[in-house]
Parts: C-alpha cells; sequence; structure tokens
C-alpha cells in the first residue's frame, strides 16, 4: 500500500492547532471544573457546565461546520476563532467572587452561574474553530493510507495539553493572601488565553490555503439536517456504527472524566503533579508506540485490546485509593481511552463524505460530544451517591462528594461499546465478501 505524504506544513500545522486547541480544551473540561469547585465547593456546577458545554459545542459545530463547507472556507474559521477563544479564556480570571476585580459575581451562586454562561461564550468560538474547522480540515487533508498515523498523533495531543496544564498550573495557580483558602488564578487564565490567541495569529500564516470546493447544492439550512435523516443514514451503515462505538464508549468515559481532577486533588489529597503527571505521561508514550503502528497490529486488535484496558483501568481505581495504586490504574484507564478513541475515531474520518466533511462534523459532535457530556456527568453525580459523602462547603450549603463509584460505571458503560463495534465489523466483512 503506497502511504500517501503529508509534508512538513501539514503535519505543522495539524501539531500546532491541534495542541494548543488542545490546551484550550484541557482547561475548560477539567481546570475550569477545579476553578468552578474552588469558587463556589459546589460539584453541581461541574455536572451543569459539562451539560451546557456539550450542547453548546454541538449546536455550534452544527451550524458552522455546514457554513465552513458552503463558503469553502477552514483557514479564517480556525486562524479567527482561535483568537478570540483565546480572549473569553482571559475572562474567566474576572468571575472568582474572592477577588477585587471581579465585576460581575459577588457570591457563589452568581460565580457559579457567570462561569457556566461564559464557558458556553468560551465553547462556540472553540468548537467553531476546532471542531467545525480544524476537524474537517484534518479530513480534507488526509487519507485512508496516513489517517491512522494522524489519527494516534491527534489523540494523545489531549494528554500532552494535560501535562503541560498539570505543569504550568502549579507554576500559576497560587495562593491569594488576601483570601485565605482560595487560589488566584489570574495569571494561569492569562498565559493560557495568550497562548490561543497567538496560535490563532500564528494559523494565519501556518495552515496552507484552502483548496476545498464550496458546497451550495442545498439550502444552507437543509445541510445542518442532513446527516439527521435515516435515508441518509440507511445509506452509510458503516459510518453510523463507528459513531454509536465511540458514542457508547465516550459515555463510559464522560461518567469519570469531568470529576477526576477534582477525585484525586480535592477528594484523596493527592498533588496533581506527581500523580496526574505520571498518568498523562505514561499513557502519551504508550499511545505513539502503539499507534503508529496501529495499521500493523489491526485497528480492531487495537481497538478490542484498548476497550479491554480501559474496562481494567476503571476496575482498578474503584479498589485502590493509594497513590501508587491510583497511578497505576490511571495508566492503564487512559492508555485505553486513547488508543481506543484513535481507532474509532480513524473509522469515523474513513467513512466520512469527502465533499462534506463540515456538515458531518456536526452530526460527529452530537454522537461523541453532546449525547457522552450530557448523559455521562449525570451518571457520574447519581453513583456518588452509592456510599456518597456529603459535605458542607465554605458557604455552608451540603454537597455530594465525588467518589470511587464514578470509576466502576465507567467501566461497565465502556464494555457496552463492544455491542456496535462487533456489528460494524461483520458489516464490513460482509461488503468486502459481497459480489461487486
Amino acid at each position: 500500500m503506497n502511504v500517501t505524504k503529508l509534508g512538513w506544513r501539514k503535519w505543522l500545522s495539524f501539531i500546532v492547532a491541534g495542541l494548543i486547541g488542545q490546551l484550550a480544551w484541557a482547561i475548560e473540561n477539567n481546570y475550569l471544573n477545579v476553578y468552578v469547585f474552588d469558587c463556589t465547593g459546589d460539584a453541581k456546577f461541574i455536572t451543569y457546565m459539562t451539560v451546557f458545554s456539550a450542547v453548546a459545542a454541538t449546536i455550534t459545530t452544527l451550524f458552522m461546520g455546514a457554513l465552513s463547507d458552503r463558503l469553502g472556507k477552514r483557514k479564517m474559521f480556525v486562524s479567527l476563532g482561535y483568537i478570540i477563544w483565546g480572549i473569553s479564556i482571559i475572562m474567566f480570571a474576572f468571575l472568582d467572587p474572592s477577588k477585587p476585580y471581579n465585576f460581575v459575581a459577588h457570591s457563589a451562586l452568581l460565580s457559579g452561574t457567570m462561569i457556566v454562561i461564559m464557558d458556553c461564550v468560551m465553547t462556540f468560538f472553540g468548537s467553531t474553530a476546532n471542531d467545525a474547522a480544524f476537524n474537517a480540515f484534518v479530513t480534507d487533508t488526509t487519507d485512508t493510507t496516513n489517517r491512522g498515523k494522524v489519527e494516534s498523533v491527534l489523540s494523545i495531543l489531549p494528554l500532552v495539553a494535560m501535562i503541560a496544564v498539570v505543569l504550568l498550573q502549579g507554576m500559576l495557580v497560587g495562593e491569594d493572601v488576601n483570601a485565605p483558602g482560595h487560589s488566584d488564578w489570574l495569571w494561569f487564565f492569562v498565559a493560557f488565553g495568550g497562548i490561543t490567541t497567538v496560535s490563532g495569529i500564528a494559523c494565519c500564516f501556518l495552515l496552507p490555503k484552502d483548496n476545498i470546493k464550496p458546497n451550495r447544492e442545498e439550502p444552507y439550512m437543509k445541510n445542518i439536517v442532513h446527516g439527521f435523516k435515516p435515508s441518509v443514514i440507511k445509506s452509510r451503515p458503516k459510518l453510523y456504527l463507528a459513531l454509536l462505538s465511540l458514542m457508547t464508549f465516550s459515555i463510559g468515559i464522560q461518567i469519570f472524566m469531568p470529576y477526576f481532577m477534582v477525585y484525586v486533588n480535592d477528594i484523596l489529597g493527592f498533588d496533581l503533579v506527581s500523580t496526574a503527571g505520571p498518568i498523562l505521561g505514561a499513557a502519551c508514550v504508550l499511545t505513539v508506540l502503539f499507534g503508529f503502528f496501529m495499521d500493523r497490529i489491526g485497528k480492531y486488535k487495537l481497538a478490542f485490546s484498548a476497550i479491554a484496558g480501559a474496562i481494567i483501568g476503571g476496575v482498578l481505581l474503584f479498589f485502590f485509593q493509594q497513590q501508587i495504586g491510583v497511578i497505576i490504574g490511571g495508566i492503564v484507564l487512559m492508555t485505553g481511552y486513547l488508543l481506543a478513541t484513535a481507532v474509532l475515531g480513524a473509522k469515523i474520518r474513513d467513512y466520512t463524505p469527502e465533499n462534506e466533511t463540515g456538515l458531518f462534523q456536526g452530526v460527529r459532535m452530537v454522537f461523541i460530544v453532546m449525547i457522552p457530556m450530557v448523559t455521562g456527568p449525570f451518571i457520574g453525580r447519581g453513583v456518588s451517591y452509592i456510599n456518597g459523602t456529603m459535605a458542607p462547603n465554605e458557604y455552608g450549603e451540603m454537597t455530594i462528594l465525588p467518589n470511587q463509584y464514578i470509576f466502576l460505571f465507567a467501566a461497565i458503560f465502556i464494555l457496552l461499546t463492544l455491542i456496535p463495534l462487533l456489528f460494524l465489523m461483520k458489516k464490513e466483512k460482509t461488503d468486502e465478501t459481497a459480489p461487486k
């Protein structure tokens, strides 16, 4: 098989736009959870923020992905989106009720509410730039001969970003001397918001010129709903089985992921650098090692092994609360998570129609972002009531604390991924043996 070479500029575009985008998403998906918990002491805002941002991300990607197809533009949406995305990240620093420069919220309730609203604003620009335009750009510029390798690199970027954020968080987030018990997040948001904005400016020069044909065959609103038509779903069963597989897997991941940092740092009391650092670092290395040989190993062999690893990791984290046990379980779980996401993500790209890549990014978001992030966090919060601990926050409100049951139920849902995945395998084999 002849492998299509991508060239240094495309690879650099993937890495720069991909990594900086994941830095911003690492803040949104993990550290905003820590931030809103620090500002309010109430974990319910984590659940609300996760759900509302998932809906915002999906709606944004549906409309902006279809618009980028219609205009035949990717570069403009990526560059401008990243610039404004960075500015919106900086704005979070001004929503802490304990700070004198907070100009909106002066109570835990108002602060939590404004952080949730601001998260949706940030998500609009992030999803426009990253989920709609950048993901379509990757699909446009790769093919079946090189997507496995590209997807394995892209799949580790979330953890590389988390490592960077974990390391820099210790330096940028300090104790607020004027408000004991609170952290000072100003420079954290300024630094990462600034990096995101600068990367958007860099993308103006780095991303190659758009080379896609504008898709104006159907009215804009018809394009929005195109991927949800029964006739389209029936005509592309392998695409939707791949989406269903990643959706089921992602629900399992979202049961624990929004609470992972809070669980490690606030519930178990472990230092994030010494605990999350080894987990994320080892998972990245293992994912690259296996991912680069994805085609040689076989995508399905790797997918089944990754799913098994994620299940085992979840079970280990359910039973072990000592630091070394958490690190071992975390490495197994996160490696399985990344590898399975890489394989299933490559499958989705393989079956995405070439002239409708932007349009189908919204469909992809419904399956692997909105549904998992709307259902998963509520399941995680609900199962925390099993042998759960209610504790008062600093404002005297009783809140439920995340516990180890989030990992057990995550493992159970991840196991369900095998159902659509086996149907996908069967469909591929049927099509291969069918007469031409």
